[in-house]
């Protein structure tokens, strides 16, 4: 009897340990996501909190998209083409200031991408309500950094896309 009140002493005792941790989990992961957000309207030039994110990752390489939520806001449209224009140019140049500085840590893939600059293509292209970065290579090496950068992407911004191959 003393046993079995003392294991259910101690299973609740674990509960409420793994409730508070778990809590604790989702305000530091709270915070995480707002830090990461006010470092990408600093970085970016535009708030974040109007604007969505995608990333794609492709047989050939993959994509950065950023639209506007608001179909209207020719302001966040505009600044988005303006930073992935900019983002394609720098990545070309092995040049990932921008990524390191939102995220506060090296992104997986990027020492790669920067290795393999000259095997990898960049491509913005203007959409409808903002734009996009087309990442191309014909490199296997080259490929597996762009899918290892754009799987932290997705993970880190919660797009809620494909860790996958995206069909065509």
């Amino acid at each position: 009897m003393r046993i079995t009140r003392l294991f259910f002493l101690l299973s609740v005792i674990a509960l409420i340990a793994y409730a508070r941790a778990d809590a604790q989990h989702e305000i530091d992961h709270s915070k995480h996501m707002a830090e990461m957000n006010e470092r990408g309207d600093r970085v970016m030039g535009f708030e974040q909190a109007k604007t969505t994110h995608h990333f794609r990752l492709l047989e050939d390489g993959g994509t950065i998209e950023v639209l506007a939520n608001d179909p209207h806001d020719s302001v966040s449209r505009d600044q988005i083409r303006q930073h992935l224009a900019h983002i394609a140019t720098a990545f070309s140049e092995g040049r990932f200031a921008e990524p390191m500085e939102i995220h506060h840590q090296v992104p997986p893939g990027a020492p790669a991408m920067q290795e393999l600059k000259a095997a990898i293509s960049y491509r913005f292209e203007a959409t409808e309500t903002g734009g996009r970065v087309k990442i191309t290579t014909a490199d296997k090496r080259a490929l597996n950094a762009i899918h290892e950068f754009l799987r932290f992407q997705i993970e880190e911004h919660q797009t809620g896309d494909p860790l996958g191959m995206a069909a065509r």
